[in-house]
């Protein structure tokens, strides 16, 4: 009997054991350690989009949003070249990210609670890198310069958006009746504006100006001075990924911060042999940054040079910006708000330390 029960208590811990094994769940692999399995980034862009992330007639996707894709992936991959694009709409952008079709959103996409929170899209997101508000488009020929001389007028939405509520939010505040004309696509809102179809057209200020830029005749319409709401654009990956999503983070404050420190895509090598060798060795703060020493790369899960791999990419967030929206392109818009905090502006990078 006594033999029967030590053989009852041996087997006992074993079954638990086998039992906890078999319902173990397997342990997530990050996202960042996919992306360097596979050797490339899948991110989603809109495609469609002068100066954000634009098709051009040779083949290549261009814009400040497609720039950030390069940026992350010279940063876990060495090679900004290795981005697999998906173009996607307002409606199809959080399903892909969700479903893992893509590994980073990077789609002029505003940052809100519901979209953050767990209990919503279950989004996290990367710093800002547009500071942006909802705006109204008119032909110059209707005279409007208020949203009040819009009363009873139609308006051009995109359907399912923040857009969308921003203007019953704004509009019924204030007593203006109108009649929103819903739409899926960038493209099919300008057509049915240029049709005719609509008096008005709203979305983000910077879309505003990307359409506006591609009309036959830009100047005949104009963006009204009012603004709408706040619309911080950002990137954003997945939710319960924080190795993924703060690779993502600092890269982006690496391109902020590399333009606080006139650190350019031009003298980047310079400033390295100079703080490898040169004038600023005893710069520790510097060397850290570029990696010259310390770890800061590697607790990401990234290389230490990460910083210098993006910048060397695509440039810092000033050199970016001025190359798609800056002036003398088609798409210019003052930098404002997007201004570094040197220059009044909110872009502010933490410390790398």
């Amino acid at each position: 009997m006594l033999v029967k029960s030590l053989k009852r208590f041996a087997i006992a811990p074993l079954l638990l054991a086998l039992a906890s094994c078999a319902t173990a769940p397997e342990e997530k692999v990050s996202l960042l350690e996919q992306v360097k399995s596979r050797g490339e980034l899948r991110c989603g862009i809109s495609g469609r989009l002068p100066g954000f992330s634009y098709l051009t007639t040779e083949g290549t996707y261009t814009g400040l949003d497609t720039d950030i894709c390069r940026a992350v992936a010279a940063a876990t991959l060495g090679d900004p070249d290795k981005v697999d694009y998906t173009q996607l709409t307002a409606a199809q952008r959080f399903t892909a990210l969700s479903s893992g079709e893509i590994d980073l959103l990077s789609r002029n996409t505003t940052q809100t609670l519901s979209r953050d929170s767990g209990g919503g899209n279950g989004l996290v997101f990367a710093p800002v890198v547009f500071y942006d508000g909802q705006g109204v488009l008119v032909s110059k020929d209707s005279g409007a310069t208020t949203l009040e001389d819009l009363e009873g007028e139609s308006f051009c939405v995109g359907g399912g958006t923040t857009t969308e509520r921003n203007l019953n939010d704004v509009l019924q505040a204030r007593g203006i009746s109108f009649e929103p004309v819903k739409f899926e696509t960038p493209q099919e809102r300008e057509q049915a504006y240029l049709d005719g179809r609509c008096a008005a057209i709203t979305a983000d200020r910077s879309s505003l100006n990307s359409s506006r830029s591609g009309f036959e005749n830009p100047d005949d319409h104009v963006i009204l001075d009012e603004v709408l709401s706040k619309e911080p654009l950002a990137p954003a990956t997945v939710d319960g990924d924080d190795q993924w999503a703060d690779a993502v983070r600092w890269t982006v404050y690496g391109l902020m911060s590399a333009e606080e420190q006139g650190i350019t895509q031009a003298n980047i090598d310079e400033q390295l042999a100079s703080a490898t060798s040169g004038a600023d060795q005893e710069n520790a703060a510097l060397r850290r940054f570029l990696g010259i020493e310390g770890d800061l790369g590697s607790k990401l899960g990234l290389p230490n040079d990460f910083v210098v791999q993006a910048v060397r990419a695509v440039g810092n967030y000033g050199e970016i910006y001025d190359r798609h929206l800056g002036r003398g392109t088609s798409t210019f818009i003052p930098r404002g708000l997007n201004a570094s905090y040197t220059d009044g502006g909110l872009h502010y990078a933490p410390p790398f330390n």
